[in-house]
This record gives C-alpha cells, structure tokens and sequence, in this order.
C-alpha cells in the first residue's frame, strides 16, 4: 500500500511539474513593441476599444461593412498587431478585431467566432485571418460551419492545414519573402488547401515578425524594410484585394 500510494504521488507531482511548466511557457510571450503600440493609440485614423477578449479597431472615416476577426501568432501578445492592423483599418475602411487567445494560444481558445465579432456589431461582412499559427486556427474557423457565415479569409505569413479548396472563400495569401518561419516555400507547399482562385502577395524585404511589432524572432529571417514600409505594403496588400472583390461583385 506504501508503494502504491508513493506512485500515485510520484505521479501527481509530474502531472503538476508538467502543468505549471506549460503555464510558464505559456506566459513567457513575444512582447508588442511600446512606439508602435503609441502610435496606433493616438492615430486620429483610427479608434481602438480594448473589450477584454478583444481590440477592436474601427476607422474614424470611411467606416465599410466589412470586418477581419484577426488571430495573433502563438505567444505573441495582441497589441503586438495594433500599429500593422490599424493601417489596415484606415486604408480599407474594414473593422478588425484582434483575438486575445487563451493562454496566448489559439488552439486553447475555443470560443467560436461570434464571441468576437459580436464586438463589432455594426459589421455584417466578415473575413477571418491571422498570423501564423493564428492563421492557421483562423482556417478552421472559416469552414462552412462558421457562425457567423465567413466570405473570405486574409493569412499573414500563414497557411492552412484544413482543406478549403472546395470552398467559396475570397482567399488573400500575404507571404514575407524572408520570412524564416512560415516561409514562402511552406506557403507555396500548402496552396493546395485553398480555393484555385486564392491571391498570393508576397512582401518584399519583410520577415516572419514584419507582420507585426514584437521584436525579433528565434528561427526568422532578417527584415530589410523598416515597419512603416512593412505596414504600408500589408494595407495595400488588403485594399487591392478587397478592391479586386468589389469590382468582380
């Protein structure tokens, strides 16, 4: 009986060893960059609300329809996306509203998309993207089944695992072209997820961490453009697409 209840607590505190060790990981994020964040608050383009689960960016001219629940890279910390998405935001008109992942990562957030987009209840168009393995959630959320029903998906710097190619998904491809994580060729060996008619956009100079502002990453490439020219190049990357779809409407 000794024994067996020794290993019974042998086992437990591995159980805990492994728990909190996971937690830590888990806390350990990839921190968004102070300026860039500064810069996105005071934008008179732009007004940014913070929900709890959420930031939703709406901008102050121009406001469309449309919307973008974006899903941040693993351990990136949301605000991380703020300066990148509010240019988007201002050069498309498109509301975005950025996850905040449990446990700083989206395949542990199970909340379906409508806790989001019920954030931004003024949009009834409604794209889903994200960055990285948030692009990668970002695909299974655009299935059939999404409630509220998607129209298109955005990936930056990402692909999709989940087969969508039967799809009737608006797809934009945006890939870095030094981007050491996700990079083109893993992007290019995924294509065949995606509807025939998906565009790819690939950002000259940009890497894996160009998508948003968090510093360098482990693994990546080296970025030769500074991040106003990376965020210019992302929003006109989306306004061209969006303005493809419009003019094919």
């Amino acid at each position: 009986m000794r024994r067996a209840g020794t290993a019974v607590l042998a086992v437990i505190g591995v159980l805990v060893l492994v728990v909190v060790g996971f937690l830590v990981y888990a806390s350990l994020v990839f921190e968004g960059d102070r300026e860039a964040s500064l810069d996105a608050w005071r934008s008179n383009g732009v007004e940014i609300t913070g929900t709890g689960r959420s930031f939703v960016i709406e901008p102050t001219t121009g406001a469309t329809d449309s919307g973008l629940v974006f899903i941040p890279g693993a351990k990136v910390q949301p605000s991380a996306y703020l300066y990148k998405m509010a240019g988007i935001a201002e050069a498309t008109g498109m509301t975005v509203v950025i996850t905040e992942p449990t446990l700083n990562l989206a395949f542990f957030d199970t909340r379906p998309l409508s806790d989001f987009t019920a954030d931004a209840p003024d949009v009834d168009r409604w794209f889903v993207g994200g960055h990285s393995l948030g692009g990668v959630r970002a695909c299974q959320l655009a299935g059939a089944d999404a409630e509220p029903q998607v129209v298109g998906l955005i990936l930056f710097g990402s692909y999709c695992v989940d087969d969508l190619s039967d799809s009737d998904l608006a797809v934009l491809s945006i890939v870095a072209e030094n981007d050491g994580l996700s990079t083109p060729e893993d992007v290019a060996s995924r294509s065949g997820n995606l509807p025939d008619d998906a565009v790819t956009v690939v950002i000259e100079g940009a890497n894996h961490a160009a998508f948003g502002d968090y510093g360098p990453q482990p693994g990546d490439g080296a970025a030769t453009i500074d991040r106003q020219e990376a965020r210019a190049s992302l929003a006109d990357a989306v306004a061209q697409f969006l303005g493809g779809l419009e003019s094919s409407a």
